[in-house]
């Protein structure tokens, strides 16, 4: 008898969990915080965060050299050299992902072809990349239930993100350069040069966090087909959350694999390739799941509002 007794309390906790996980949405009341919940994880059942992130990673990876070798054929117009596209780099990617993009950027850009090669990849960066954020517009339009704008606008706005995210990029790569210079002559003639260095070291770490939390609040405003349009504040939390993720996933990655990872042992020279899709599939889920976030709180904001004028 005691053990069916206890059989039962287990088969009523299992029942909650499940009804939890997988709750009917007729039932879920998105005004209480475990509505909340419940909204976000049928969103995510419904937008296939996975699926999509695999999407993302893999044109991601397509438009990641070819980006990379856009940008540093710029970089003599721009006045700068090829250790500041490592810098930036070391500082938004992972070590192991650095290390391969810097190996490989050397090799292409010391060869005696190159010219072909720069030339194509501003094609090659403009189509990878426009169809990576052709494929977030989709999963941010999901994620609303919403469908997106008819296909010539849909790319439109991805050449225009696209473009944008290469402006932010070169932005990144002159205001260090920039800000050093006219800072320093600004701090000198306030008079409060000495403590300038050690401002602009938390100026240089703090920026390209900054650039990320930018570029991930304007595509959450702008990108997803509302009805009323999304008002910027609203997409404060999921550009919050991506951008926390984004830095913590960087140093998680180098801290396991400096640490735990036997990736190289096993695979060689290749698992650099590994830890670069591996990261990108990381970071297409964490750009979806952010706009899931955002979604489900604008619902959460509309259902209050109803409740209100109900009431």
């Amino acid at each position: 008898m005691v053990s069916e007794d206890k059989k039962v309390p287990n088969k009523k906790g299992l029942n909650f969990i499940f009804s939890f996980l997988f709750p009917e949405k007729s039932k879920v009341d998105i005004t209480t915080s475990k509505g909340l919940v419940q909204d976000l994880l049928l969103r995510m059942y419904a937008v296939d965060v996975s699926g999509l992130g695999a999407q993302l990673a893999y044109f991601f990876l397509l438009s990641f050299f070819p980006l990379l070798i856009f940008l540093v054929a710029l970089l003599p117009l721009l006045n700068l050299n090829q250790e500041h596209v490592f810098d930036f780099m070391q500082s938004v990617v992972p070590t192991e992902v650095f290390l391969l993009t810097q190996g490989t950027l050397v090799d292409i850009l010391t060869s005696n072809n190159n010219g072909g090669i720069l030339s194509l990849s501003i094609i090659g960066t403009m189509w990878s990349a426009s169809r990576g954020v052709n494929a977030l517009i989709k999963a941010l339009n999901e994620a609303y239930d919403t469908k997106p704008k008819i296909g010539i606008i849909v790319r439109g706005w991805s050449i225009v993100f696209t473009i944008a995210l290469v402006i932010i990029i070169l932005i990144a790569l002159t205001l260090p350069i920039i800000g050093l210079r006219y800072g320093y002559q600004l701090f000198d003639y306030l008079g409060f040069e000495k403590s300038f260095i050690t401002i602009w070291m938390y100026v240089q770490w703090i920026l390209p966090p900054l650039l990320i939390f930018i570029v991930l609040l304007l595509i959450y405003w702008i990108i997803p087909n509302t009805d009323p349009r999304l008002k910027i504040l609203s997409v404060l939390p999921g550009a919050i959350f991506s951008s926390v993720a984004w830095v913590v996933l960087i140093y998680a990655f180098s801290y396991y694999i400096n640490n735990f990872g036997n990736i190289f042992s096993t695979y060689g020279s290749i698992a650099s390739v590994i830890v670069l899709m591996l990261w990108l599939y990381f970071t297409g889920m964490i750009l979806i799941f952010g706009g899931l976030l955002n979604a489900t709180f604008q619902s959460r904001r509309l259902a209050m509002r109803r409740k209100k004028r109900l009431s």
